[in-house]
């Protein structure tokens, strides 16, 4: 049985998709291992979304290409994003790696591997508005009690700084059958929390079924036992309709939590980008949004250094937010991606400005946070229990407010033993700028 090391970069988009391909290779009976030392095959799932994450994955590749030299490994395999924009580079210059997969490529990795061990080097690279096929069971890493299920591929939108369209495609929607069936197995494996994601979700089905299905597809997840929450993310904001909201707020199982990326509020700037909002759209969105469902929890993400983003327009994103007050917010650095329009645009922004700006931006979320934070103090919420915190009578914990990985957390003071995955109800004793404090509520004193 050979040993194989998988490793996944980039978002939880490429996680599913490294999942599906550990899921192939323990049907074709490859054992998984951690240990880079011992493992005959090695995968990377590549990012290059931004500079810093092909920088990582180019510096990954590297790193692991020296246990072809000095380890066990026999064949080396990458596969992601950056696999598909830099295939001819990757093969000219780094010699050690056997076989590149591109994006619609990664359900024939078994077959790669097959060529690999008969001493052929293998590449593969299906036309990218094509949908691989599924394994049947995937693999899962997230710890088992939170899972990401990919609704989508691709992307139609051509943002002026987004490369995804040329890497992934154009939109397309998985059937509606097949994710049934994916939550099926993976509420049967203890997930208890599903977490939609695709470049887009909230245009679900319009490709396959004519129109908007987002709120068809949530109604039958809801009805899958087991699975007791369900998050959605990255909802363009001018995609939201009315039924998405309404089946929201019918179905308790889904989390009165979204993901809007609005990337600035700036119309001059909104328009360089290549988005379809203006600022009062945003407003009556995030209005209309809080007018229906009270209790919903707001992420967003903003992009700041744009080219062409003046001192002004930069205030006028400060102001924004301040107004907004949105309850979880992201602020990237603009870098520039070859072959998008942005990269060649005049008025280019200084490193350090860009920086400066971020960090003011995510100074003025921090006091934000923490206002929302004391606000909830005294208040009582259900969390899922993550773990327990070492050496202490302690558990990490989300709320529906939290998303895993980029959100805060809740950290509940109990001597009670409790499990991760479990569900508890916990009044809030505390808060930190991202985080809370708690205590199981029947253990509460005052």
């Amino acid at each position: 049985m050979k040993k194989v090391l998988f490793i996944s970069l980039g978002c939880d988009k490429n996680l599913t998709d490294s999942e599906e391909m550990l899921g192939m290779l323990v049907e074709n009976g490859y054992e998984i291992t951690n240990d880079e030392t011992e493992a005959e095959v090695i995968v990377i799932n590549t990012c290059a979304f931004i500079h810093d994450a092909k920088e990582e994955s180019v510096n990954t590749i590297l790193e692991m290409a020296r246990y072809k030299e000095k380890g066990t490994c026999k064949a080396l395999l990458v596969t992601g994003c950056l696999a598909q924009r830099y295939k001819e580079e990757i093969v000219g210059e780094i010699p050690e790696v056997d076989a590149v997969l591109g994006t619609a490529s990664y359900d024939e990795i078994i077959k790669a591997l097959n060529q690999v061990f008969s001493g052929e080097s293998f590449l593969e690279f299906k036309d990218i508005n094509s949908l691989p096929k599924h394994s049947r069971k995937r693999v899962i890493t997230t710890g088992g009690y939170f899972e990401y299920l990919k609704i989508a591929e691709g992307c139609d939108k051509h943002c002026t700084y987004c490369i995804i369209p040329k890497l992934r495609g154009n939109f397309r929607s998985i059937p509606m059958e097949q994710l049934l069936s994916q939550a099926e197995y993976l509420a049967e494996q203890g997930v208890r929390e599903l977490i939609l994601v695709a470049q887009e979700t909230t245009v679900y089905g319009k490709d396959l079924y004519g129109e908007k299905s987002l709120h068809i597809l949530l109604k039958k997840l809801c009805q899958i036992p087991g699975i007791q929450w369900i998050r959605v993310l990255y909802c363009y904001p001018e995609e939201i309709y009315p039924e998405l909201i309404q089946t929201m707020k019918e179905e308790p199982k889904i989390c009165h939590y979204l993901d809007l990326p609005i990337q600035h509020c700036s119309d001059r700037i909104l328009k360089r980008m290549g988005r379809r909002t203006t600022k009062q759209e945003l407003v009556d969105i995030v209005e209309t949004l809080r007018r229906e469902i009270p209790d919903i929890i707001l992420r967003t993400t903003l992009i700041t250094g744009f080219p062409g983003e003046t001192q002004e327009d930069h205030e006028e994103l400060m102001e924004f937010i301040d107004t907004m007050e949105f309850d979880r917010l992201g602020v990237f650095t603009y870098s520039p991606e070859e072959d998008t329009p942005a990269a060649i645009m005049p008025d280019q922004i200084d490193e350090e400005v860009k920086l400066d700006r971020q960090a003011e931006l995510m100074e003025l979320q921090q006091e934000i946070s923490l206002d929302k934070g004391n606000d909830k103090i005294g208040s009582v919420v259900e969390v899922m229990i993550e773990g327990k915190v070492a050496d202490e009578n302690a558990y990490v914990a989300r709320t529906y407010g939290d998303a895993p990985n980029v959100d805060g957390y809740i950290f509940v003071n109990t001597s009670t033993e409790l499990m991760s995955g479990d569900f508890a109800r916990v009044h809030v004793t505390g808060a930190l700028e991202y985080d809370l404090i708690g205590e199981l509520e029947d253990e509460y004193t005052e």
